[in-house]
């Protein structure tokens, strides 16, 4: 990888979410000055082009447990080939959403990528919400919430066989920072699975250092480095009020920043996604200004 390359993807796509308004988010991160803040990293900010879903007043919605199932596989096919083509380039792949469904796209990218040289990938997975419905067990339907399923091999064909043959990852190279929300349903899947979930209280406990000391840990051991995505609904809204599904007694401001600066430190990040800025909910971009400065703190910005 050149290390001073990103390529910079934009996915524009709110069908997997149930409130409008994350097709927006792309807009609101580059509007708080991406390229510029990237720029004066020393980065050269290779843009890929953005990719749009069609919107859902145009879209048929299908089957109630598995909204917009056609349109959304067919952005992440796209988010994969982009990502896929910065990887092939040596650059960073840098994916700004739209809801958490992009992820499918891009994480199945970076597997797919590493895979063919008989490598596999880790995960760092930041969210309030663990995204590991199923068809079946999903009280939405709303594919937002199954991405992690998914990439891990769970759900819908359409959306799996975006992994290729086998998952894009590996569950013990898998670990889900900042669960406080969790469908009922859901939690036997997650139990089952074999990932490690830090939730709050265990944050609150021991500290986000050592949870993140120990999520690097996992993510990189037998693996080439590891991807991080992160959905701001993780932060505490009173920090990032511009998220469609906010859920109280999130991460703090310096929280959500260490996980970045760890990431950074670790020097194993391979790619990543921010997720879920919603500038309709949002007051003054706060939340996509926010999001930029995490963006910034995972690609070495330090504060000494």
């Amino acid at each position: 990888m050149n290390d001073n390359n990103i390529a910079l993807i934009s996915a524009y796509m709110d069908l997997g979410a149930g409130r409008r308004g994350v097709d927006m988010g792309p807009s609101a991160i580059r509007i708080a000055g991406l390229t510029e803040r990237l720029e004066k990293l020393n980065y050269a900010v290779h843009e890929m082009g953005a990719i749009y879903a069609h919107e859902r007043e145009i879209c048929e919605q299908g089957a109630s447990n598995l909204k917009y199932l056609d349109e959304i596989s067919e952005v992440c096919k796209q988010i994969k080939d982009q990502v896929l083509a910065a990887l092939e380039k040596g650059w960073l792949p840098l994916v700004l959403g739209g809801d958490h469904s992009i992820a499918m796209g891009s994480i199945s990218g970076v597997a797919s990528f590493f895979r063919q040289r008989k490598e596999r990938i880790g995960l760092i997975w930041v969210d309030a919400h663990t995204d590991m419905n199923t068809p079946e067990t999903s009280p939405s339907g709303n594919i937002h919430g199954m991405p992690l399923a998914v990439l891990l091999g769970y759900g819908a064909p359409k959306l799996t066989v975006l992994n290729g043959e086998s998952p894009s990852l590996a569950p013990q190279n898998v670990t889900l920072i900042a669960a406080r929300d969790i469908d009922t349903e859901e939690k036997e899947l997650v139990r089952e699975s074999g990932i490690r979930v830090f939730t709050m209280s265990e944050i609150d406990e021991r500290g986000i250092g050592y949870c993140m000391d120990e999520a690097i840990k996992r993510a990189t051991a037998g693996t080439c480095g590891f991807h991080l995505s992160f959905d701001m609904d993780a932060i505490d809204p009173h920090e990032a009020p511009g998220v469609g599904t906010p859920v109280n007694g999130g991460l703090t401001y310096r929280e959500a920043h260490l996980i970045c600066e760890k990431t950074a430190m670790s020097r194993q990040l391979l790619s990543m996604d921010v997720v879920e800025v919603n500038p309709i909910l949002d007051r003054q971009n706060r939340t996509a200004e926010l999001a930029l400065q995490l963006i910034e703190s995972a690609l070495g910005k330090m504060i000494l």
